[in-house]
């Protein structure tokens, strides 16, 4: 089981999730940035996007074989599965109401993750912003208004009653603005498991906020494709809270 330190109640440790989407990466710079990753102590590798052509198969491999972080599949769509990694986030979209992003996916994909023996963590997944993102066009849902923090909240909150393991507020990728300090200290302030926060964080300034503000885990994708050494100033960030 690799994910119960994530939720261990009370366990005040701060998480650094890298996101890698394969499209952007050629195996030269994906084996630069992993051996940074390994350098810096990264937690946990995110593997997936909005849109992947090829399997996933070739870069969990070659992922292994410089690193022994945790490959946990973050799935843009149903053909982003593979038993080459050690788990997934599934994803329920709850800021949206398109059926297929709450659970229509989840059935038809259901037999593929226990075929593969994947570690599960069900991930109350929600989108917040005022711009137009990957994510939202794929999608086909409305983020949440930045400024109506009391519906993320209540949305958080839901997602937890329902049993998921994990809240992730998202930005989307490429979102020009991180998600507002207060809109992460309060979601923080009403649940109890595990808050994650992706999206927008450009720097380490950036990562400082999330963490003190309240995220346990952050995931940093876009910038770090652009900069890869920027782990380090991230790392020297989540290091201050441990």
């Amino acid at each position: 089981m690799i994910y119960p330190k994530f939720i261990i109640k009370g366990n005040k440790k701060k998480f650094f999730a890298l996101l890698i989407d394969p499209e952007n990466y050629s195996e030269k710079a994906l084996s630069k940035t992993v051996k940074i990753a390994n350098e810096n102590y990264v937690d946990l590798i995110l593997l997936g996007g909005s849109l992947v052509s090829e399997t996933l198969e070739r870069p969990i491999e070659l992922i292994k074989s410089l690193s022994n972080i945790p490959v946990f599949l973050f799935p843009g769509s149903l053909l982003q599965l593979s038993g080459k990694a050690d788990g997934i986030l599934l994803l329920s979209l709850i800021s949206g109401r398109n059926p297929e992003f709450l659970i229509g996916n989840h059935v038809l994909a259901a037999p593929l993750i226990k075929k593969y023996g994947l570690e599960v963590i069900p991930t109350g997944y929600i989108l917040i912003g005022n711009s137009s993102t990957a994510v939202e066009y794929m999608s086909n849902t409305t983020p949440i208004p930045s400024n109506k923090t009391d519906i993320t909240v209540a949305t958080a909150m839901a997602g937890e009653m329902l049993g998921q393991k994990l809240i992730y507020l998202e930005g989307g990728s490429g979102a020009n603005q991180a998600i507002p300090e207060e809109t992460i200290r309060k979601v923080k302030k009403n649940i109890s498991i595990p808050l994650v926060i992706g999206g927008g964080i450009q720097t380490g300034k950036d990562a400082f906020m999330a963490y003190k503000a309240g995220a346990d885990i952050i995931v940093v994708g876009n910038a770090i494709e652009k900069n890869p050494e920027l782990i380090n100033e991230i790392t020297y960030q989540k290091l201050k809270f441990s």
